[in-house]
């Protein structure tokens, strides 16, 4: 992945309330609270980015884009989505994608602070 690539996931990422960088499972993994909402993982050689999507999105979207997102292995029998990141992703979308991820994950007060602004 290149730095840029990086760069703006961890905008993305740290961006939402309480959000922080960990190591772990991905390389790296952003957490809230201590619970994964997204990671960056090397995936057949190539960068890629996992999050939790709600029910119905993973089949929808992958798919639709079997050349953007796949399922990841091990999480995505749970409906995590991946995204291949050295594929031009949209990052607006990628920023929707990881918001959706977060609210999943996040607490209903870090939440809440996130639909007012205050994050």
């Amino acid at each position: 992945m290149t730095d840029d690539h990086l760069s703006q996931l961890r905008a993305i990422c740290l961006a939402l309330p309480e959000a922080f960088e960990d190591g772990g499972v991905g390389d790296p993994s952003f957490k809230v609270r201590g619970k994964i909402f997204a990671m960056r993982h090397p995936m057949e050689g190539r960068p890629s980015l996992w999050c939790k999507a709600p029910q119905g999105v993973q089949a929808m979207i992958v798919g639709s884009e079997p050349d953007q997102f796949f399922v990841p292995p091990y999480v995505g029998k749970h409906g995590w989505i991946g995204l291949w990141l050295d594929a031009a992703p949209e990052w607006e979308r990628v920023a929707a994608l990881v918001e959706d991820s977060y609210r999943m994950t996040a607490p209903k007060r870090l939440i809440s602070q996130l639909n007012t602004g205050g994050g």
